[in-house]
């Protein structure tokens, strides 16, 4: 099994590890395209600040993200256990887990980044800022150049696997599981239930799926859910506690989407 995760927006801003180790990273032969990345990042940032700002879609504010791009080949890193914080990360937890279960969050867990493609929760990396919904010059729109550099790697190494799939939209774009591929995917979706006027109503949540979706990934971490099809994570995370569906699966070749449902 595999927990397919955005980063955070939020993120620590300073390291003590040791510099960056491209052929460190999870997936090394992703290093020629993140090599282009950092490159056209920097030349972005080595430029007006106020184009770089508007490109990462930055306020004045955040001038000092900017300053961090510059610094990617030289700065002291961090895990990215470490590095991503925000409401998903503090509800997953992911420092204890890599304690408490060390092997089992550095295999299950990946991490997606605009920077970087993917990472792994142990990976050394420098703080930096770059979403996957940019469109970087001269790569174009972030999602699709990774998209293309990670389809064929990625896929080779999550064959076979469930994929719990508690990414957003813009990093979903970066790697789009086909044929039976999606057939093991999972995307988690959060749903709110409650009543009114006598009726009970549901709606899709944002801020309240974060929280939602950090949970659902440290259950299946810390407590080793061992499921190799979506029927079989949805039982063991009912067995857990947690409200969970599993809607009728659609056309063949397609992800399924497993329910967290929130009671008011």
């Amino acid at each position: 099994m595999f927990i397919l995760l955005p980063p955070s927006e939020g993120k620590a801003t300073s390291g003590e590890g040791p510099r960056l180790d491209p052929g460190a990273l999870v997936l090394p032969e992703l290093a020629p395209a993140r090599e282009r990345v950092v490159t056209a990042l920097t030349e972005l940032c080595s430029g007006p600040e106020d184009t770089a700002r508007e490109v990462l879609g930055l306020s004045a504010g955040q001038a000092d993200a900017v300053k961090r791009n510059l610094d990617l080949a030289t700065a002291p890193t961090l895990r990215a256990a470490d590095l991503y914080t925000g409401v998903l990360y503090d509800r997953l937890g992911l420092p204890g887990l890599l304690a408490e279960h060390g092997d089992r969050a550095r295999e299950r867990i990946l991490v997606f980044s605009g920077l970087w493609g993917v990472v792994g929760a142990a990976d050394q990396l420098p703080p930096y800022r770059l979403s996957m919904g940019v469109k970087l010059p001269p790569l174009g729109a972030l999602g699709a150049y990774w998209r293309k550099a990670m389809t064929a790697p990625l896929g080779e190494l999550t064959e076979g696997s469930l994929l719990v799939d508690c990414r957003s939209a813009a990093y979903a774009a970066a790697f789009k599981p086909t044929g039976a591929a999606a057939e093991r995917t999972v995307a988690v979706r959060v749903l709110r239930e409650r009543e009114v006027a006598g009726v009970t109503k549901r709606s899709v949540v944002s801020h309240m799926a974060k929280a939602a979706r950090g949970d659902i990934a440290r259950a299946l971490v810390s407590e080793n859910v061992q499921a190799e099809t979506p029927e079989e994570l949805v039982s063991a995370l009912r067995d857990l506690g947690h409200a969970v569906e599993l809607p009728p699966a659609g056309r063949p070749g397609t992800a399924r989407t497993m329910d967290v449902v929130i009671r008011d």
